[in-house]
């Protein structure tokens, strides 16, 4: 069954394609105003921003918690962690 419907619609799809040639084929952007396409460019960029903006804040987040661990331990987990191997001051 699904054999044959792909074939049925590879058909529908070959009838298009050949109806149109390449030159007259329409793009998007064609269909698209010239403002609109400016306001969606706008609105990616405003969001890519926002999204590098949401990872620095996440990178300084983990940044900051890693530091909050490391001044919280215990001395105990500080020996275990370093040991002999701190300098002598």
């Amino acid at each position: 069954m699904g054999k044959k419907r792909k074939q049925q619609q590879q058909r529908v799809d070959d009838r298009f394609t050949a109806s149109l040639p390449k030159q007259e084929a329409v793009t998007l952007a064609d269909q698209l105003g010239g403002d609109v396409l400016a306001k969606l460019k706008a609105a990616k960029q405003d969001l890519s921003a926002k999204e590098q903006a949401a990872e620095e804040e996440r990178q300084a987040q983990l940044a900051f918690e890693r530091k909050q661990r490391e001044k919280n331990k215990s001395f105990e987990e500080l020996l275990n962690e370093y040991g002999d191997k701190g300098s002598k001051f």
